[in-house]
């Protein structure tokens, strides 16, 4: 969504780069195509002058005309009012003292209320909560059973009226809120979320609808789903419910999608009310809490980090992780654990998604098209191999090449392609575990020096499996260098790798 922003903010970097410091005609200058970029991107006017005030604030002083690296000052600002306009920080939620705690979903129809009440339910189900899903849209038949389908999937309950009071669209919203509320405490649940009924465009009725629930159940949230999509629209439809409900926070769907990104810019300042989860996806673990401070810094092209490690630690287990990490050293990775790894990396999302959240990548290597399809290939040629060819990649001779690249629907270089980058890459990682454990051998061979004989058992080294423990977050954080990041390329990327001709 943010690619053409994020595009001009790069070019505008990049020209900064190049200046010992900055004169007040710079500043000025860069203040202009950052202007330009912001309305390009469909910001609110009123943002956007706020947000270039506050920059102007900030860059125009003694202290950055004689900085050291003026371009990295002038982002660093940047990033703090990008954070600040995105909303600054990370929403929290409370639960209420005496549960259920309520939330109330409220947007109009199409901006995909009704899936992300579902998504909502899984999240707080990861918080280790009970949710109860309530189907208030009695408007639209189908909303309930929709509901239903996607509570099913995500193991969540969903209350509504009677099917036949349904079918009828007899049924009255009110009623029904007041009931799920009753239910949720005698069933124990401790959340409550009620998907109200949407219009194609605000109406007295819709309104009047949705400030009857409210007041009936007082809800501890009052969420406004609204499509990024729509753009500005989206921030005069949040300032609307605002005035009737009182909003709590803005829930953002399709922020995966290619429009401008307008909204996310928009509507904390003109509306107030800060952005709580963003849906970034189709799936319904498509969803979370929404951080400022990492999507300023994914627009800046600063990467993800924190992000990508969250991904990283539900993908990978962490036992498997430090065995597979200790085989690599040894030199005895095989296929079989490669095809185990490219397995987790998918889980993390689509690989595109995970270059973007890379610190330091440069502009040139992110915008190269990486398709799944790709690991999707690599596949299929592993799976064509015998389990002895994918413990021993040496014996695989012409013969057994052809007969994989028939079998996966490849060519014959792109078997051979993969097995001699594979076969290079586990070469190296032993080489490097070998100077390691050389060195570790010979440390404790100087300290039983005095004693003569052996000082370690016969056979192979063992393997300190605590040496390849995953770091945690805040660790991998605090290794970062300030303005640094991560260079090179990926398994399977356009810099070196796991590639496939084609």
């Amino acid at each position: 969504m943010f690619d053409s922003l994020s595009d001009r903010f790069d070019g505008i970097f990049t020209r900064l780069r190049g200046k010992g410091s900055l004169t007040a005609a710079d500043v000025d200058e860069v203040l202009r195509e950052i202007r330009l970029a912001l309305l390009e991107a469909d910001v609110n006017l009123t943002v956007v002058k706020s947000m270039l005030g506050r920059i102007r604030e900030q860059a125009v002083g003694e202290d950055l005309s004689k900085a050291l690296n003026p371009a990295l000052q002038v982002k660093k600002i940047v990033l703090e009012q990008l954070t600040e306009t995105l909303g600054g920080e990370t929403l929290r939620i409370a639960y209420a003292s005496k549960p259920p705690t309520v939330i109330l979903m409220a947007g109009l129809q199409g901006s995909g209320k009704t899936t992300n009440s579902a998504k909502l339910a899984r999240w707080f189900r990861a918080q280790g909560r009970n949710p109860l899903l309530v189907g208030a849209d009695l408007q639209r038949p189908a909303a309930v059973a929709q509901l239903r389908t996607l509570a099913d999937q995500v193991g969540v309950p969903v209350y509504s009226a009677p099917d036949d009071v349904v079918a009828g669209g007899q049924g009255d919203p009110v009623d029904v809120a007041r009931g799920a509320v009753e239910e949720a405490r005698r069933l124990g649940r401790d959340v409550v979320i009620v998907d109200t009924a949407g219009r194609l465009a605000i109406d007295a009725e819709l309104m009047e609808q949705v400030r009857q629930i409210s007041a009936e159940v007082s809800p501890d949230y009052t969420f406004l789903v609204i499509d990024a999509m729509t753009g500005q629209d989206a921030v005069t439809v949040a300032e609307s419910f605002h005035s009737t409900l009182g909003l709590d926070a803005v829930i953002l769907t399709k922020l995966d999608g290619d429009a401008r990104g307008g909204a996310a810019l928009s509507v904390k300042e003109v509306v107030g009310r800060p952005i709580a989860f963003a849906s970034t996806g189709e799936k319904l673990d498509d969803f979370d809490l929404f951080h400022p401070d990492r999507l300023a810094g994914r627009i800046l092209g600063e990467g993800d980090l924190a992000t990508l490690i969250e991904k990283a630690e539900q993908a990978f287990e962490q036992e498997e992780a430090e065995e597979a990490a200790a085989r690599l050293l040894e030199g005895t990775f095989t296929f079989d654990d490669f095809l185990d790894q490219m397995q987790a990396i998918k889980k993390m999302g689509p690989i595109s998604g995970v270059m973007a959240m890379l610190p330091g990548i440069p502009k040139e290597v992110r915008d190269v098209e990486i398709e799944d399809s790709h690991i999707a290939r690599i596949e299929g040629i592993i799976h064509s191999m015998t389990p002895a060819e994918r413990i021993k990649p040496d014996i695989i001779d012409n013969s057994r090449r052809d007969r994989i690249a028939r079998g996966s629907g490849q060519s014959a270089s792109d078997v051979s392609q993969l097995v001699s980058q594979f076969k290079q890459m586990r070469q190296m990682m032993q080489q490097m575990g070998g100077n390691r454990f050389a060195k570790k051998k010979a440390k404790k061979a100087k300290k039983g020096k005095k004693g003569g004989g052996r000082v370690t058992p016969k056979g192979a080294a063992k393997i300190d499996k605590k040496a390849f423990a995953l770091p945690t977050r805040e660790e991998m954080e605090a290794r970062l260098p300030q303005g640094g990041g991560f260079g090179g390329g990926l398994p399977g990327g356009p810099s070196g790798g796991f590639g496939s001709n084609g």
